[in-house]
């Protein structure tokens, strides 16, 4: 779920059938171009109110999962980035370059700042448990190299930084350095470790569906695979799953982004683009998220040990 994409009245709404849904934790993005739209002019207010949207979910007794990129991708105009980065002198999105680097840190420093003195981290009493840095890098630093390697680790070096008291991911990036965690990103995630054994194994993205192309088909996803693919992702010690997305909304004026790409986010979630309970997608997953539950005292007090009966016994 994310706070760009459905006006502030429908919140409370949106996040009480998420609860009644089974969900513990709403995740959401944070749009860089959304909330400064021109150098050192920040926009809070409206669908933009990232405080109030974080301190609506927590009212309703559930978590949040921060994704504060600012690259968030997410089919959202320019990724994210606000157009006037584009224009200042000597700057190469993200890579080893200094006049991104400072604007990067210096908006996601504000972003820590504002969480920080509302105390919405969960080392201050508040809902936030968890904060994203960047977003599926991880692809391209195959394709850059050094630099690209260098800039992953400053981002997450520089999160670190930021002393949130909350643990740091990093999505589809598979050498995120400690403490951060590497995460998942992916239809089915089961196949999935982090990079160290002792790191929690997460799935920040459990396609739903996929989004609206002009002059394509509308994507479906049948729940039966979804529910099969997060029970599994359980079954092989996975401790959190978030749905991309349960509630996508639509992608008001300009802010839907790449070529093609229509202005619904449905994505085929199980709360629809307007709001409402897409069944049986909802139903499904409610009675699988109470079917987890059930086995939670199982599943968290220890590792299961399986023994091999060899190639011709069952």
């Amino acid at each position: 779920m994310g706070s760009g994409g459905s006006s502030s009245p429908m919140w409370p709404d949106l996040i009480q059938k998420a609860k009644d849904g089974g969900l513990d934790v709403i995740q959401t993005y944070v749009f860089w171009n959304g909330h400064e739209p021109s150098p050192g002019q920040y926009n809070f207010e409206g669908r933009y109110d990232l405080v109030q949207f974080i301190k609506l979910v927590k009212q309703a007794g559930l978590y949040v999962h921060l994704r504060i990129g600012p690259y968030v991708c997410a089919e959202w105009n320019f990724g994210g980035f606000p157009v006037w980065l584009k224009y200042v002198p000597g700057i190469s999105f993200r890579t080893d370059n200094e006049p991104f680097k400072a604007a990067m840190e210096k908006f996601t420093t504000k972003i820590v700042d504002m969480m920080k003195s509302e105390a919405l981290f969960e080392s201050q009493g508040g809902p936030v448990i968890l904060s994203q840095i960047e977003n599926e890098f991880g692809p391209l630093e195959w394709d850059q190299g050094e630099p690209a390697k260098a800039y992953a680790s400053w981002a997450a070096n520089m999160a670190v930084g930021l002393n949130t008291g909350v643990p740091w991911v990093m999505c589809k990036e598979d050498d995120a350095p400690d403490p951060v965690i590497n995460t998942c990103n992916g239809f089915y995630c089961d196949w999935f470790s982090p990079n160290k054994p002792y790191k929690p194994t997460m799935w920040t993205e459990a396609w739903t569906a996929w989004y609206t192309g002009f002059g394509t088909p509308v994507p479906h996803r049948p729940v039966e695979d979804l529910a099969f693919g997060v029970a599994k992702f359980i079954q092989k010690g996975g401790s959190f799953v978030n749905y991309y997305m349960y509630h996508g909304g639509t992608n008001f004026g300009r802010t839907a982004g790449g070529p093609f790409i229509a202005t619904s986010y449905d994505y085929d979630a199980p709360i629809d683009e307007y709001g409402l309970l897409r069944q049986p997608k909802w139903g499904h997953l409610r009675d699988l998220h109470k079917a987890i539950k059930l086995c939670e005292p199982a599943l968290v007090s220890g590792d299961p040990v399986v023994t091999s009966l060899g190639r011709s016994q069952q």
